[in-house]
């Protein structure tokens, strides 16, 4: 399909955070920092998974995806932001939007499908410990992630399918950093009614189809902590699921308002996909880092290892 044949229009015009050159550059140097921090955290955190054997469970196995989501959804718009950043020609060519718009979909679908996996796993292991190997079997774990990558994309897919049969003839200026599927609705001089209807089913879908069973999950959990007598066993066994809850916390309460509210151009949709997109996957490894003795430990080892070498050399 030729994305180009139906758009008389050929390019957009990012109007970004700011027009102010002076705010442009403390922005950049913002947001390079944040996109360094996220590059270097995930990497240390996919490193140390897979270096350390202990780490090699289903738990740590869902979060080394997570992981490598975070730089892919964080490096689908970031280098794009920070260029622009720097640039007077902030124009994307509409092949450009459209394929942005598919990756931002695909990799922040996918994410929440995992956090939802994720939120499963902690359900067998808190709930179910002793049949948590049979029920967190490697041949399911990689059935889980293969599906949550599929049901991304396929959910990506339906929706870029219907932009690209839109009409871009109105005005080509998008209020925002990167092409997201809602911001284009506006430029377009085609009747936007099926799209609208598709991609609010969708994230309703996609939403509440992945959060319901994160609930639900903890639902059982919290109700399995509370029947344990001890104290340090309560709390041992909340520890396990609080950098859980924290990251579902910040995306789930960014992610899915941006994509259920109507597009105005209005400065709560910038905070909204800044806080899914941006932030959210710097936080990730820090959340997952300092809240998780095993992998400190892991930190650790591995630092003590590399100064080893570094010795020996």
């Amino acid at each position: 399909m030729a994305l180009g044949n139906h758009s008389t229009i050929t390019e957009f015009l990012l109007l970004g955070l700011s027009t102010n050159p002076q705010v442009q550059t403390l922005l950049f140097v913002l947001f390079l920092n944040i996109y360094l921090l996220t590059i270097l955290g995930n990497l240390m955190l996919l490193l140390v998974i897979r270096a350390d054997s202990h780490l090699h469970t289903p738990m740590y196995f869902f979060l080394s995806h997570l992981s490598f989501l975070d730089l892919c959804l964080s490096s689908v718009t970031v280098p794009r932001m920070l260029r622009d950043l720097l640039s007077e020609i902030k124009t994307i060519s509409v092949r450009g939007c459209l394929a942005q718009g598919f990756f931002v979909f695909i990799t922040a679908g996918t994410e929440g499908f995992l956090l939802s996996v994720m939120a499963y796993d902690r359900y067998a292991a808190i709930c179910n410990p002793l049949l948590y190997g049979q029920m967190m079997r490697k041949q399911l774990c990689v059935q889980l992630v293969s599906g949550s990558w599929g049901l991304g994309f396929l959910n990506a897919l339906i929706n870029i399918i219907l932009a690209t049969n839109l009409d871009f003839c109105e005005s080509h200026i998008i209020s925002h950093y990167s092409c997201e599927v809602p911001s284009l609705f506006p430029l377009s001089c085609s009747d936007i009614s099926t799209n609208l209807i598709v991609l609010f089913c969708s994230t309703l879908l996609h939403g509440f189809g992945t959060f319901f069973p994160i609930i639900s999950s903890y639902a059982c959990i919290v109700s399995t902590i509370l029947s344990i007598s001890s104290t340090s066993g309560r709390s041992k066994a909340f520890s396990t699921c609080s950098s859980h809850l924290t990251a579902v916390s910040f995306f789930y309460g960014s992610g899915l308002l941006r994509y259920l509210m109507p597009t105005s151009g209005s400065p709560l949709e910038l905070i909204f996909s800044v806080q899914y997109s941006v932030i959210t996957p710097m936080l990730n490894p820090l959340i997952y880092s300092l809240k998780n003795k095993e992998v400190k430990a892991a930190m650790r080892t591995l630092g003590t290892y590399l100064r080893y070498l570094e010795y020996e050399d």
